[in-house]
């Protein structure tokens, strides 16, 4: 990270407050990047279990490996939004806000008027950001959604896994996509709004998020007129490109991209020149077409050698190349621990875990990585700083408010 960092006051959204009623991973995901840039973050949870992603596993020190990874430097307050009280005090909070970030059931926002016509009425300056499943509106806009039913409906899982057999993406890339579209809408609108005085909503769907994602299967699709194939590690489009089985058993992916690493490979790999220009393998989609003997003449060259010489030999050539690491191999990675990736972040309990720091670095500031919060663990402070007196704190503690 960069010396003479700016102080935490300081971070780029210092001063902007963001109320979420969020749960799961997308919306959590968009409000935990903002509060890595400083934004205060208010978690609005149900009284007693809060979000559900809280219980989706217990492998961090008790808490959900999920949930301590979209929550961190967050507030948690419990309100009972079905409640009077429990409105009451949700616009109190919406009235000090600048981002109301949600992603409840279909049609719940709207029922309770939350939706982005009915806020900007109360209030004119906030800005509204829905996730939603498919859009608020059209054929599909009453339909939960969640990320593997999303991966379906887009077509990527058809696209994943091996020619006999698909496979799920195995990270939640619907809701990651979603997250991020939310997340970058916020500051294009936090910006028109700080530059134009304009308030603009914000609306993202996990479908429409990855369908942009696939959009190059989707147009090499209707444009050739066959989607293209399930390979495994291999690439659909490029040869060769994919993973091969070294004389020590550990597989090694390799990269081909242009002709002059395919002449280099020929050269200095395989040690037959003659096959750059060999009509099969002169181009790249020659080669795509050929990848069977394409791939045939890699696994026997690289079966003849360990993993190691294989990849000191491709560095040296200039193949981009990398052992197929499994996670724990990951956590262990040399540019994680070389460039001091890891912080330690206080979960409930009163132990700590270590997160990784945000991929993007802001010179002259350090991203803020402070505590995942307990369920309502902030409560009683927010409420005493919107004027609610301890006997009525504990009134609406009582009356299960909050």
């Amino acid at each position: 990270m960069a010396e003479n960092a700016a102080p935490a006051d300081e971070l780029p959204l210092s001063g902007i407050t963001v109320v979420s009623i969020e749960q799961a991973v997308a919306a959590p995901f968009a409000t935990r990047q903002l509060a890595d840039l400083g934004a205060r973050v208010i978690k609005v949870e149900r009284p007693g279990g809060g979000d559900f992603a809280r219980r989706y596993d217990t492998t961090v020190h008790g808490q959900s490996s999920y949930f301590v990874w979209l929550n961190r430097s967050k507030e948690s307050v419990t309100l009972d939004l079905k409640s009077e009280q429990g409105r009451e005090v949700l616009e109190e909070l919406l009235a000090q806000a600048d981002v109301f970030v949600q992603n409840l059931a279909p049609g719940a926002a709207a029922r309770m008027g939350l939706g982005p016509d009915a806020l900007a009425k109360r209030f004119p300056s906030l800005i509204p950001c829905s996730v939603t499943g498919y859009g608020s509106s059209g054929p599909w806009a009453d339909r939960k959604a969640y990320d593997l039913l999303v991966q379906c409906q887009t077509g990527l899982v058809s696209l994943t896994g091996s020619a006999g057999e698909a496979a799920r993406v195995g990270v939640s890339v619907a809701d990651i996509a979603a997250g991020m579209y939310a997340y970058s809408g916020i500051l294009t609108a936090l910006f028109t709004r700080a530059t134009r005085g304009f308030v603009r909503a914000v609306e993202v769907s996990l479908f429409e998020a990855l369908a942009e994602w696939m959009s190059q299967p989707a147009y090499y699709t209707a444009y050739s007129g066959t989607q293209p194939p399930r390979v495994g590690t291999r690439h659909a489009t490029i040869a060769p490109y994919g993973t091969y089985t070294a004389a020590d058993g550990k597989d090694v992916l390799l990269s081909v991209q242009n002709e002059r690493e395919w002449a280099a490979l020929c050269a200095r790999f395989l040690e037959a020149p003659g096959l750059t220009d060999d009509p099969r393998f002169a181009t790249g989609s020659a080669r795509v077409r050929h990848r069977e003997e394409v791939d045939a003449l890699l696994a026997v060259r690289i079966a003849a050698s360990g993993s190691g010489e294989v990849m000191e030999l491709l560095d040296a050539i200039g193949i981009a190349n990398a052992p197929v690491n499994d996670v724990k191999q990951f956590l262990e990675h040399p540019v994680l621990s070389g460039r001091d990736r890891w912080r330690e972040v206080p979960v409930p309990g009163g132990l700590t875990m270590s997160a990784l720091l945000p991929p993007v670095e802001l010179g002259g500031t350090v991203p803020r990585m402070d505590a995942v919060p307990a369920v309502g663990e902030h409560t009683d402070q927010i409420l005493a700083e919107l004027g609610y007196a301890p006997d009525r704190i504990d009134a609406l503690r009582a009356e299960g408010a909050v």
